[in-house]
């Protein structure tokens, strides 16, 4: 495996509001939209083996840093929230690169984006492709479908970063006070947390997908998430999360995952009124986009072929 080329691709820088300038990747320009939605611990960067073979099969590919991450700006306002990162891609897509619509792509905190978009912004997304998230939607509705409650994050031996990060962040900030103890943390949700299949990361590859995160105001940028969901953050406001989603949608489950529940694919028949599948995919984690990108980069341009004759 060589080693990953943070220069593969240009990388474009656009206003979206309130100061806030977000960095993207954009290839196929002229072909159908799709928008590539990273989580954490992730940047662009993840994208980086779907881009290429994604652009060749006809899509417009825009893969964006959300706000505070990687090559984005930090946001003057204070807002790193679902809502806020989910207004910002739609001012990107449909304002700055005048989009109406685009296939949503998203797995961890952007599957939770895809989510708000589909629902906050009727129409824009034609299309979803999911995976390996928490997998929105009122716990009644999960319920009256027999699905169990997930058990609490606090009991979970791999949710110590999850409390740590949303709960004391300026305690774990002080603790990683180098670069190189940033940019370890977040590289152990690549190997021993358990996120990935095993052998899907060279060290080489980890450097390249942690290097965003040396600095020390955007390691605490990208828990905001994290944050938000324990209030100790304000939202800029609420998230559309909470209706079952009807925009017809690829659910995948890289089912080596120790993180997401084993839930997963029955709570996506029940949030999706038009799910396709949930699949899982064997050998893969976490890090569907990484760890079986051959496999997503397929299942996408056939899932959305018709929109690709357009």
């Amino acid at each position: 495996m060589t080693t990953p080329d943070p220069n593969a691709f240009a990388v474009r820088r656009a206003e979206v509001r309130n100061g806030v300038h977000l960095s993207f990747v954009h290839e196929g320009v002229g072909g159908f939209p799709i928008l590539l939605v990273h989580g954490y611990p992730e940047s662009k960067r993840i994208w980086w083996r779907n881009i290429g073979p994604l652009a060749a099969a006809g899509f417009e590919v825009i893969a964006p840093d959300l706000r505070g991450f990687g090559d984005s700006d930090l946001a003057p306002d204070g807002f790193y929230d679902v809502s806020a990162y989910s207004i910002d891609l739609h001012t990107l897509v449909a304002d700055v690169l005048g989009h109406p619509s685009c296939v949503v792509v998203g797995g961890d905190l952007g599957g939770v984006v895809l989510y708000d978009l589909a629902l906050r912004y009727p129409g824009f997304a034609e299309r979803c492709c999911f995976f390996n998230t928490i997998v929105p939607l009122r716990p009644e509705l999960f319920e009256a479908a027999g699905i169990p409650p997930e058990p609490p994050r606090e009991t979970r031996l791999t949710a110590d970063y999850f409390l740590r990060q949303g709960t004391d962040a300026d305690g774990l900030l002080a603790e990683l006070d180098t670069p190189a103890r940033r940019r370890a943390w977040v590289a152990a949700m690549y190997g021993h947390r358990l996120w990935a299949a095993p052998g899907h990361f060279t060290p080489d590859e980890v450097d390249f997908l942690t290097e965003p995160f040396a600095d020390a105001a955007r390691l605490h940028a990208s828990w905001g998430a994290y944050e938000t969901a324990f209030g100790r953050r304000p939202l800029e406001t609420m998230p559309a999360l909470f209706e079952p989603c009807a925009v017809p949608t690829l659910a995948l489950y890289g089912g080596d995952d120790h993180v997401v529940d084993a839930s997963f694919p029955a709570r996506c028949r029940v949030a999706f009124s038009e799910c396709i599948g949930p699949f899982v995919v064997p050998y893969c984690g976490h890090f569907v986009q990484w760890e079986a990108a051959a496999t997503l980069n397929a299942a996408l341009r056939w899932f959305n072929a018709d929109l690709l004759a357009r």
